[in-house]
């Protein structure tokens, strides 16, 4: 399937398709997910509708990987300060509050329609969820082998949920979008306690 999926996108070059993407994310915010259509997209960035076919297969990979895309941060497996809390902190500053507070208002517009939409859920986890759970447990397990945290901690399993829990509850609570600051509060006072990680504050 993935052999599939990049010669299927092998003819668009990074700076049309970073372009693509864009236009999907700039309808997103304009009239939701339910109202955008593939004849928009094509109209939007001249396009034909069979080559978004083509290389997307359908409007929920397109959205799905456009928000990816949009996502400016590092390989998350790849940082190694040495430390969890190095990698975690690391990890959050990676995307600077703006970028931030965009992907959040996103996602907000986004939580109905992939509760209410199986393609989107369904790409929504292939492309986005799975892959940074498979990169946040790499972080973790390399704590987990560095002896920073013991391997029979319940908290462990939850380190994912967590995470989403801090961009949801500070919507929810706050009306307020995560911010860097925040999440590094919330590492320090949640997350790595949780993990019996000393923090530094």
């Amino acid at each position: 399937m993935t052999e599939t999926a990049t010669v299927r996108r092998s003819r668009i070059t990074p700076e049309r398709e970073a372009e693509l993407y864009a236009a999907v994310l700039d309808l997103l915010r304009e009239v939701g997910y339910d109202a955008l259509t593939m004849d928009a997209v094509a109209a939007r960035t001249r396009s034909s509708k069979a080559t978004l076919y083509r290389q997307w297969g359908g409007k929920a990979e397109l959205v799905a990987r456009a928000m990816r895309h949009n996502k400016p941060h590092p390989d998350i497996g790849s940082v190694d300060t040495g430390s969890l809390r190095g990698d975690l902190h690391a990890l959050v500053m990676s995307t600077d509050d703006c970028a931030m507070e965009q992907n959040n208002a996103l996602m907000r517009g986004l939580a109905m329609a992939v509760h209410g939409n199986p393609d989107l859920l369904k790409a929504f986890r292939e492309v986005i969820i799975e892959p940074e759970m498979v990169e946040i447990r790499r972080v973790v397990q390399r704590a987990v082998d560095r002896g920073e945290v013991r391997p029979d901690n319940l908290a462990v399993e939850y380190v994912v949920h967590m995470f989403v829990g801090a961009f949801v509850a500070r919507g929810l609570i706050e009306d307020q979008p995560p911010t860097q600051s925040f999440l590094r509060s919330y590492l320090d006072a949640v997350v790595l306690p949780a993990l019996g990680v000393p923090t530094t504050w």
